[in-house]
């Protein structure tokens, strides 16, 4: 099973992750079997002083809701058990707002072609705030329409992950033989940090 992610824990003061091909330019090939990639986090700033205390100006700096590190893959690993329960090879993708992937799992045996789906899935979601199978409703007809929009996928698969009834992330699943099952797995991913979404 291959693991990325993108986000590292804050409270991790040294994090290892596995990583495929994130080796720099030149760089000599690893001698075992799986490379290794050690993020430091940095050091932490010295107190602040009461000036530099002060909230930002809400007219200049958005404040975000986003999923935590430990979120993501808490997510990711119940879509993936979710996976092996019912027998699919599939890949798990989980991105942020903003498509940026946060998360990808793709899971023993899986084909080429899961990773793609599944990211365009969890993109789909994001940005439409809504399942894919429900997304693909307003996808149809022979006029441009939101199918036309780069890297959306309007398959069943993807769920958004939502705050307050607005989307923050989403996770997509590709590679079982019908979409439903992709979106089940989707949402045992979804479910295992709903508690922690109100």
């Amino acid at each position: 099973m291959k693991l990325i992610l993108a986000a590292l824990a804050a409270t991790a003061a040294t994090t290892v992750l596995p990583l495929a091909a994130t080796r720099p330019a030149g760089a000599a090939a690893p001698t075992q079997a799986t490379e290794q990639f050690t993020a430091q986090t940095p050091a932490q700033p010295a107190e602040q002083t009461s000036e530099q205390a002060t909230a930002p100006d809400p007219n200049t700096v958005a404040q975000v809701n986003v999923l935590t590190a430990d979120a993501v893959m808490k997510a990711g690993q119940a879509a993936m058990a979710e996976a092996v329960k019912q027998k699919q090879r599939v890949t798990v993708v989980i991105v942020d707002r903003s498509g940026v992937t946060r998360l990808v799992i793709h899971g023993d045996g899986a084909g080429p072609q899961t990773e793609e789906s599944a990211r365009a899935k969890a993109f789909t979601a994001a940005a439409f705030g809504a399942p894919t199978s429900e997304a693909a409703k307003n996808a149809q007809g022979a006029n441009p329409s939101t199918r036309d929009i780069p890297g959306t996928l309007f398959l069943a698969g993807g769920v958004p992950v939502a705050v307050g009834g607005a989307p923050i992330a989403g996770i997509g699943v590709g590679g079982a033989p019908d979409g439903s099952i992709d979106e089940s797995i989707a949402n045992a991913g979804l479910n295992a940090i709903r508690d922690g979404l109100s």
